[in-house]
């Protein structure tokens, strides 16, 4: 299922233009067709794909992190997440990520879900893995990065989703979806 969205994206992209070009995005232009057989120009972000993980330390508590997100101004209650490199596969990003923002290394990864984050705007897909058997080596933070970590147990995480403490999409559709079918 995976590699039909990665080559229906591929596809959409070889008959667009690259309007803008950004360090981890470009915007992209396309000519849709309407129902009565015109076409119209749409503008959409191309992104490389990203990883979420949620990172169980045991039955009870997982490792979330605040980010401080200039985007929206706020510090925001998050799974570790970021985006892929060029030609690195999602398991190498979520391995990645998980030690550089929580400093936790797995000893278990495991692919849960994929979904796209936005797709009225944008051809992002988001895959979401559990990691477990976490041993803590230390932060390894990006220069503009600014998160800290924080370890919660399960009745905590769902009564912040209940109340909007919580309101990062990927976060909360990775915890939940957890939570539906695995807990």
């Amino acid at each position: 299922m995976i590699m039909d969205k990665a080559k229906s994206i591929a596809e959409t992209i070889r008959h667009s233009q690259c309007v803008f070009r950004a360090s981890r995005f470009d915007v992209r232009s396309i000519e849709v067709p309407t129902k009565e057989e015109h076409t119209v120009l749409r503008e959409f972000v191309a992104h490389p794909g990203a990883v979420v993980i949620l990172p169980i330390l045991d039955d009870e508590h997982i490792v979330m992190i605040r980010n401080e997100r200039f985007v929206v101004n706020h510090e925001l209650w998050e799974l570790p997440a970021g985006t892929l490199e060029p030609d690195e596969p999602p398991e190498k990003t979520a391995f990645r990520e998980l030690i550089e923002e929580t400093g936790y290394h797995p000893g278990l990864l495991k692919p849960m879900l994929n979904f796209f984050t936005s797709p009225g705007i944008c051809n992002e897909i988001m895959y979401a893995f559990v990691a477990s058997d976490l041993k803590e080596v230390g932060q390894n933070l990006e220069e503009t990065e600014k998160i800290k970590v924080e370890v919660l147990d399960w009745r905590q995480v769902l009564s912040m989703i209940k109340d909007g403490t919580i309101c990062d999409g990927k976060t909360i559709t990775t915890l939940l979806y957890y939570q539906m079918l695995y807990r």
